[in-house]
């Protein structure tokens, strides 16, 4: 039995001068137009084989958004070029901002964020309020004066007091600093997610702008086809 190997049909690159099948590449009239005239510029007689790879066609729609957020927004910063990344290669950009911070997380950071979150409590409020009242009712209504470790006006209170708030407030800075930054971490992302949902948006109606014209194209011809052959009937 003789195998026939399938030759499928070779196309020339007009970027690169390479030969691809029909899989790996595009039409030149699949091109949308704002891309075509960038590759125009950068590329000319690129449309003479009509044909070009995915390769150059991603890279050439990566240098027309590169170019599209540079006349808008002046130079690409680097959350602007993960947005042209993702885009380009079809990536979801959106991530868990609270998971990625917890699982780099130091215990120093940990113990911070659990001593705020315990310090502006009702919790802490109240065992606070009530260890207070006690410690001040034992030292001064105690009837025996031995038992006062602590006699008005509380100096060992105030000394506790003093150093509680020492240690606290760094503490609670700590957590107000990485508050920020999940903040920031959060706003960053909100800025990558609707770069990309603009940007994405305006390709989808650049895309339906193209194949709407090339439909009233191809309908047009078919009109000029059908009159033709009208004509012909009528002089039959």
């Amino acid at each position: 039995m003789v195998r026939r190997q399938s030759s499928e049909k070779k196309f020339i690159c007009g970027v690169c001068g390479e030969s691809f099948t029909r899989h790996q590449g595009f039409g030149a009239d699949y091109v949308r137009p704002e891309i075509a005239n960038h590759l125009d510029t950068d590329q000319p007689g690129w449309r003479k084989s009509g044909f070009i790879c995915k390769a150059d066609l991603a890279n050439a729609r990566r240098r027309y958004i590169e170019d599209l957020i540079r006349r808008e927004r002046g130079e690409l910063s680097a959350l602007d070029r993960q947005v042209v990344d993702a885009l380009t290669h079809h990536e979801v950009i959106a991530r868990d901002v609270e998971e990625d911070m917890a699982d780099n997380l130091p215990f120093g950071a940990w113990l911070a964020d659990r001593v705020a979150s315990f310090g502006g409590s009702w919790t802490f409020i109240s065992i606070f309020g009530g260890v207070l009242v006690l410690w001040m009712a034992f030292n001064a209504v105690s009837i025996f004066a031995a038992e006062r470790f602590d006699p008005y006006p509380f100096i060992l209170l105030n000394l506790a007091l003093s150093c509680l708030a020492a240690v606290q407030a760094p503490l609670i800075m700590m957590s107000q600093r990485r508050q920020e930054e999940k903040d920031r971490q959060r706003s960053q992302n909100d800025y990558r997610i609707n770069l990309k949902a603009e940007l994405e948006i305006r390709q989808l109606h650049e895309k339906l702008d193209h194949l709407v014209e090339r439909q009233w194209e191809r309908l047009a011809e078919i009109q000029e086809v059908l009159l033709e052959q009208m004509e012909d009937i009528r002089r039959h």
